[in-house]
This record gives C-alpha cells, structure tokens and sequence, in this order.
C-alpha cells in the first residue's frame, strides 16, 4: 500500500518549554518552518516480522533486522534482501536488541525483553562476522541493552530505559565499566557522530522527550534539544544520524519521525501514522535508495520514506 505523508513542521510552544534547553551553555535556536521538512512518501516495503526492534544495513545488499518474539524467545537477526528475500543470520537470539554495522562485523545486543528484566538475566552484546559468519560474544553482564554505539576509542555506549539506572552504560574490556554520564535518564537510541564528535541518544519515558548531545570528552556536560509532547506518549526510541549530518529519530507511541538539526535545535515531523515505530536508517548498499529513510516497527512492517 502506498500513501502520501505530507510533512508537518511545528513550532515548540513556550508552555512545553524552548527548543533547545542547554545544560551547559545557551545555544540560539529558532523554531522550524513549515518548509524545512518538504514532503515524504511512505510505502511499506515488508511486513509479517515478529517485533522488529531495530534495522541497520550491512552494505551488502542485505538489511538486517533484530526481531524479538512475544515469550522472549525465539526471536534472532533477519536479513531481508533489496528483492524481498528473508533468510536469518543469527538465529534464536533472545531480546535481540539495536544493531550497529562497522565494516565487516555487526554488533548486536541481547536480552532486551520483559522475559529477561523479569528473570534477572543478564544481557550481552555479540557480533557476527558478516564474510565469514563467526559469532562472538563481546561483552556480558549488562542490563537491558538497548541503544549501542562503539566509540573511536573502541569502547562502546549503551543504552537502557528498563532497569534500575537508565543512564548510559560505559562498556570496556567485555563488560560494564559504571555509568558513562549522568547527562541523560531513560535512555533508549544512540549514535556517534564521527564528524562533530558527539555522542546522541533519546529518552524515552522522562516526562520531557529530548535529544542529548554528549561530548566524548566531557560526557559529563551536554545539549538537550527538547521535542514536543509529553515524553511517555512520544516515547521516543531508535534514531540515526543521516548523510545529511540530521538526526532523525522514532517517536514510538507517538507514531512520528522526526528531523532534529543538532546543532541549532531546529526541528521538523517528516511522517506521522506510523505506530510503535521502533528506529530509522537511512538506505544503504546494492538494492537500498541511500536518499529514503527506512523505519522499523513493533507491528513487524519495515516502510520506506522517500522525499518527494
């Protein structure tokens, strides 16, 4: 089914606050335009996954998906080829988490599920060599891994917004090294941005939905870019930086996508309508426009949106 999803670019309201609250230093910030979004198509590419959690490409041809299932497990790391081929990659992964492609290998984290948190158990981020197919457990005893980005120093970031500290995770040496920063609660997506060298990541069921903007060299101080809404009823997961340098995250419950300019807080709504959204990436190898923004879903649908 193919529908028109006209973009819808709002000014942030005095009464939900400014759009961009600093925590460290103002940043002038004005509120979008009507015009700063243009106009996206959605179509649904794939449907009939399981709860499809996050998407990333590995550049081959293949997107990958981390499907999660409704007992817990079950679930694994589908690759659904540009021409509509599903094949699995890892199989049986319980609580298969965000997936992050670097090179050759992607990363992926596991026990993320209401199984998991109720059993106590411990999550893991685990790799596979996409050449040669090996699997590798990278690190253990994390808790509710959710949002995951390796920084360029080889350690990695992740996220939580289910256990008892939702503070980023600093993960070194194959296992939790403490609290990263103390910048954001109820964190869920995250990204490095290589070229301004920050760090981004969402909350998810604070009462304000904001965007963070960490700098890896004082993880302690950061940005907040704040998105309209009450938080849990946005409840803002997945998100991606795009060749545009934007950040373009999924607001879950709210059932929006939106564009943040993370350097002046500007921000618009490219697509509404698309419920439990879980994360977005922009198209990426043989078969996958790199100009359309690829959205994942609880219900199991993957939809492309592509400016018009």
């Amino acid at each position: 089914m193919r529908v028109r999803v006209s973009a819808v670019c709002t000014m942030m309201a005095t009464t939900l606050g400014t759009a961009l609250v600093p925590l460290v230093n103002p940043i002038g910030a004005q509120a979008a335009t009507g015009s700063d979004c243009g106009q996206w198509t959605a179509t649904q590419v794939a449907g009939g996954y399981g709860m499809l959690e996050s998407l990333a490409f590995d550049g081959r041809g293949g997107m990958l998906l981390s499907e999660q299932a409704l007992t817990g497990t079950g679930g694994g790391i589908r690759r659904l080829s540009a021409d509509g081929v599903r094949s699995t990659v890892v199989p049986e992964v319980s609580g298969a988490g965000p997936i992050s492609v670097i090179g050759d290998v992607a990363y992926y984290t596991t026990g993320l599920s209401v199984q998991s948190k109720l059993a106590k158990s411990e999550g893991t981020i685990a790799s596979i060599n996409l050449g040669t197919g090996v699997i590798d457990t990278i690190a253990v005893g994390l808790a509710q891994p959710n949002g995951l980005a390796k920084l360029p120093s080889g350690e990695f970031v992740v996220a939580n917004d289910m256990s008892d500290d939702t503070r980023l995770t600093l993960v070194r040496g194959g296992a939790a090294a403490g609290p990263y920063s103390s910048a954001a609660t109820s964190t869920n997506g995250v990204a490095y941005d290589a070229a301004r060298q920050r760090i981004y990541v969402s909350s998810t069921f604070d009462p304000t939905t904001a965007i963070s903007v960490i700098d890896p060299a004082r993880p302690e101080e950061s940005t907040r870019i704040e998105l309209p809404g009450f938080g849990p009823l946005n409840a803002a997961d997945g998100l991606s930086i795009g060749p545009d340098g934007m950040v373009y995250v999924a607001l879950n419950v709210g059932g929006r996508i939106v564009r943040v300019d993370p350097d002046s807080g500007h921000w618009c709504t490219i697509a509404e309508n698309l419920p439990l959204s879980t994360h977005v990436q922009f198209g990426d190898g043989p078969g996958w426009d790199r100009n359309s923004l690829y959205v994942s879903s609880y219900l199991g649908t993957v939809t492309r949106l592509s400016p018009r």
